[in-house]
């Protein structure tokens, strides 16, 4: 008999300490009804990066984005206000915005026109004489909460969530002192993997356990010994001096300046991986239970055109960093829909942060808001 929602996250003992705790079972990356929780308890409730700010500085300015499966707009205002609203038209559902990100003096419907400005409010109406009982004032964009921070859009669909800097805790601290906000950006990068989205994320928080195997060329350049890996609030910063060794890969050596590198990861699923000069950030987005797209975007404090040649060589290093972890994410999802396997164990050593993740995973999921009862 299949085993209900409520039995599979039981599965999982969330209080065990990493001493003693397995990862979250096999049927959290493969049973669809769990994709659909996630998307109500995990994607629905916390803050998603959806832009960069220099997207929307002016007015008129929008970005949009899909988020826990539902369009969102966010657009500055005529008032230089920064809000964001379902993409959602109150006639017949169509997307208002159609483009990914751009300018424009108004939202409008392209199915039959229904005209909101940048507030929000319902401005135009095609043809519609003669309906009664029509509130335009309680027909504008259903608005979506909104936050920035450093160069970052986050939106929100709960609208009893906390702040964007409560949620994001510690990160902030750890992040000022890095310089964010002296980079540039260059350009995104999206891939699509054959795994599920938290296959990803487990890779990414294995505190460098698989990059002297994996990762030959990126090994290179770290001092894997000194890796530390440090869990605070909803993040975990993973970080390694940077050394040059005589074996090192040129382009590795060349690209990733410094005296150390970090890497952190924010709940659940938003990534920033800096060295001196250099910053990519990586949000995963689940697309169903056994495929997620990654996107990368990229940042440098130097982009005159005298070091755009560092530049692209710095992307190519990312590219097969990336293209290796492809590999291996899809080769873990093939496994765990394996009859052979039900859950591993973690290292003490190095999988720290993975076990964060699982354990706040497994409170959102657990969470008595959600239905779970199939």
């Amino acid at each position: 008999m299949e085993k209900t929602v409520k039995e599979i996250l039981a599965a999982y003992n969330d209080s065990a300490p990493l001493s003693e705790a397995y990862t979250i079972p096999a049927a959290w990356y493969t049973d669809a009804r769990i994709a659909e929780l996630e998307l109500r308890s995990v994607f629905s409730r916390t803050w998603q990066a959806v832009g960069r700010t220099e997207q929307v500085a002016k007015l008129g300015r929008y970005v949009t984005a899909s988020v826990a499966g539902e369009p969102v707009v966010v657009v500055r205002g005529s008032d230089n206000k920064l809000r964001a609203f379902f993409n959602v038209c109150r006639h017949h559902a169509m997307t208002v915005m159609n483009e990914p990100c751009g300018q424009t003096q108004h939202l409008r419907c392209p199915y039959h026109g229904w005209t909101y400005n940048l507030e929000g409010e319902l401005r135009g109406m095609t043809e519609f004489d003669g309906v009664c009982n029509f509130d335009r004032a309680q027909n504008g964009l259903v608005p979506v909460r909104v936050e920035t921070w450093e160069k970052f859009v986050f939106v929100n669909l709960d609208a009893q969530a906390g702040s964007l800097a409560d949620f994001l805790g510690a990160l902030v601290g750890l992040a000022k002192p890095l310089g964010f906000g002296d980079l540039k950006f260059v350009e995104r990068r999206s891939y699509t993997l054959d795994c599920n989205w938290k296959v990803y994320v487990d890779n990414f928080l294995d505190g460098g356990y698989h990059v002297p195997h994996m990762h030959k060329g990126l090994n290179s350049v770290l001092d894997y010994t000194n890796y530390t890996i440090e869990n605070v609030d909803r993040c975990c910063v993973q970080s390694s001096p940077v050394t040059v060794d005589s074996s090192s890969e040129a382009s590795a050596a060349n690209t990733r300046k410094g005296d150390r590198a970090y890497y952190f990861w924010q709940y659940p699923n938003f990534m920033l991986n800096w060295y001196e000069g250099y910053l990519d950030t990586n949000l995963v987005l689940p697309l169903g239970v056994n495929r997620c797209e990654v996107i990368f975007d990229f940042y440098f404090g130097d982009t005159s055109e005298s070091n755009m040649a560092y530049v692209r060589e710095s992307m190519g290093v990312s590219e097969v960093v990336q293209q290796e972890d492809i590999v291996i994410c899809a080769g873990v999802q093939r496994g765990l829909s394996s009859r052979a396997y039900q859950a591993g164990r973690l290292s003490v050593r190095r999988e720290a942060g993975e076990h964060l993740f699982h354990r706040l995973l497994a409170a959102d999921l657990k969470d008595t808001r959600s239905a779970i009862a199939r």
